[in-house]
């Protein structure tokens, strides 16, 4: 089966190094920022040890609840065909329930939903843990707080500017960097618990109970800031495909949780003893002398982080073009040996552009704490929705199990969402914005698609009936081969009527080909190819791609070998109809909405490019197709 890595030639050591490295660099770098903004004097807590303490157990016991149980334990184990994320978990519940369940299309739109919140959160991502390291010199040195925004901007323009040359390179000192950081949180921790080893009686749970009961609606206000400890959790998730449940989970429990919770009690008892550092207790944790050299190595971590948010911008991108959700895109493979290392240009720029917008428009860290929380959280509502789902229809629980199992993680994750909906009008508009102009973009085109098949299934010519009715009287047959793209719903090609009604000829060998995408990551090459005999020297070839491979026509015809079919290159034609998509009135949808997928559908990368077909051997006829 073909599989983005064969993790049986890595050790566990390797893989563990690795995705310390990629999946924990977000979540890793938020003791930058948590511990201040939840003392931000909006929320109105007073620094009293109380509340220290109530406030690192709640961050304890949420990294144990949320991180170790929901997503390290329960969610990771809800892969698809060993894929993780959003899109690929939608994909997973779509393929327990049916298309025949009712639940099948809200389902989608709760997927789609959920894909949305990702891109918003992956935007504010970048732009506030960036900002966070670099706001560590005006601690060091007040003067230079005007340079803050400036520095930032131009670390994350050439962030962005060199994702062209892929991660292959840089992707190998990720590891090492983050292993560093982990031990600095951990040495930095240990360093103030034995200074206040008191602040160790916020393991006891009791703490986290009696501030949410004694503070209730401070409390409920302060879990929006409470959160930002566990942004960063879909990407575990998220890059299970990558390394495998085995190499996260050994990162999480042997390295990154006890040197984040190690960090967090730190930070707590810093508090306890130097009120006054709570400006920024991250960077005031062992005094003057280390605020440099924790700025270098903070800004180090900050790009490792934004780093694994843009790939996982480009990786869910990819999936969701396959799945139909998006139009093609120009898609460059940075790594000779990596498929999943991809580059796509455009969601590369719009990326950056909507990060700049971020960091310029809220100016610093504090102020892009309101808007960061309120889409992951949401992506996490909506993981927990979607878990329940596939354990009980894709794994036949028991109904009661099922509820157990994930509704106490639904309760979690609609207090700590709800909290954050409180910061939507001081910030969190902006992620929602995003995540809602995305949600349009992807149902649109997936209705688009849909009512452009409905409308070629409904003028369809079927294909066999009328081959049987060509070789009636056949035409002239020249040598070569030829190819016809042909769509799921598609009766006989425009382009071979379009051939056959110019050029009087039909080439000695025909073949029709139908993509077929399955909700499923990976098809394994023993599955990929269908090959249907439809006499007089013509044939059926159905090919089934998952949506994280890549489309390949030509190779697809090379596995075609075995079934009798060869293909030599020089003497194969493909014809291609290219469509023009016009709306037309009560086309399905209200008229702006079909105005866009208009568009999308005229700026969609050419479907020969998109296929690897080469151009050379490319014969495209225009057609029209109404909405």
């Amino acid at each position: 089966m073909q599989l983005a890595h064969d993790h049986t030639k890595s050790s566990l050591s390797a893989l563990t190094l690795a995705a310390i490295g990629i999946v924990y660099g977000d979540i890793g770098t938020s003791p930058l920022y948590t511990m201040q903004e939840v003392f931000d004097h909006k929320h109105g807590l007073s620094l009293t040890p109380e509340n220290i303490l109530g406030i690192v157990s709640l961050i304890l016991w949420g990294l144990i609840f949320i991180v170790s149980l929901k997503y390290v334990t329960l969610v990771l184990r809800a892969n698809n065909r060993g894929e993780g994320g959003i899109m690929a978990l939608a994909a997973l519940t779509l393929e327990s329930v049916g298309k025949n369940s009712k639940m099948y299309f809200p389902l989608v739109i709760l997927g789609v939903i959920g894909a949305s919140l990702f891109y918003g959160d992956g935007v504010v991502t970048p732009a506030m843990t960036v900002l966070s390291a670099i706001e560590g010199i005006k601690v060091a040195t007040p003067a230079l707080k005007p340079f803050v925004v400036p520095i930032t901007l131009v670390i994350l323009i050439a962030l962005y500017a060199v994702q062209s040359r892929g991660t292959a390179t840089i992707g190998k000192f990720f590891g090492p960097v983050m292993v560093l950081w982990f031990a600095v949180l951990a040495a930095m921790g240990i360093y103030n618990i034995l200074r206040v080893p008191a602040i160790l009686e916020a393991f006891n749970p009791i703490h986290a109970l009696e501030f949410l009961y004694y503070h209730r609606w401070a409390a409920f206000i302060a879990l929006g800031a409470v959160v930002l400890a566990f942004t960063g959790s879909e990407a575990l998730y998220a890059d299970m495909g990558h390394f495998g449940a085995k190499p996260i989970r050994t990162a999480w429990f042997l390295i990154v949780f006890p040197a984040l919770g190690l960090n967090y009690l730190g930070q707590g008892a810093l508090l306890m003893i130097e009120p006054t550092a709570v400006s920024n207790p991250f960077f005031n944790q062992l005094g003057d002398w280390s605020i440099y050299p924790l700025v270098v190595l903070s800004t180090m971590a900050a790009v490792i982080a934004s780093q694994a948010t843009i790939s996982g911008a480009f990786s869910m991108t990819k999936q969701a073009i396959s799945l139909g959700f998006l139009p093609r895109m120009k898609i460059i493979h940075t790594s000779s040996k990596e498929i999943g290392q991809i580059y796509i240009p455009v969601v590369n720029w719009l990326q950056l552009a909507a990060v700049v917008g971020a960091v310029i428009g809220f100016g610093s860290a504090s102020n892009l704490a309101s808007a960061y929380g309120i889409a992951n959280t949401g992506t996490m509502l909506v993981t927990s929705i979607l878990t329940f789902f596939v354990i009980r229809y894709g794994w036949k629980y028991n109904l009661a199990l099922c509820i157990a199992s994930t509704s106490f993680f639904l309760l979690i994750d609609i207090s700590l969402f709800s909290s954050n909906a409180m910061k939507f009008f001081s910030g969190g508009w902006f992620p929602i914005a995003l995540g809602f102009g995305i949600c349009v973009v992807m149902l649109t085109w997936r209705r688009g698609r849909s009512l452009v098949f409905d409308n070629l299934k409904k003028h369809a010519i079927p294909l066999e009936e009328f081959l049987e009715s060509l070789f009636i009287s056949p035409p002239v047959r020249v040598a070569g081969t030829a190819v016809f793209l042909r769509g799921e719903a598609d009766g006989v090609p425009h382009a071979l009527l379009h051939n056959l009604s110019h050029n009087k000829i039909l080439h000695e060998r025909v073949v029709f080909i139908t993509l077929h995408n399955r909700e499923i990551p990976w098809v394994p090459f023993s599955e990929r190819i269908k090959v249907t005999d439809l006499k007089n020297n013509c044939f059926q070839v159905d090919v089934y791609y998952g949506f994280k491979n890549e489309p390949d026509i030509p190779n697809a015809l090379a596995l075609c070998a075995p079934f009798g079919l060869e293909f030599e290159p020089l003497e194969t034609s493909y014809f291609i109809s290219r469509q023009t998509i016009i709306s037309s009135p009560g086309g399905g949808m209200a008229m702006w909405r079909e105005g866009l997928f208009v568009t999308m559908s005229r700026n969609a990368r050419d479907a020969a490019d998109y296929y690897q077909i080469p151009s050379n051997r490319v014969i495209e006829v225009g057609a029209q197709v109404e909405i």
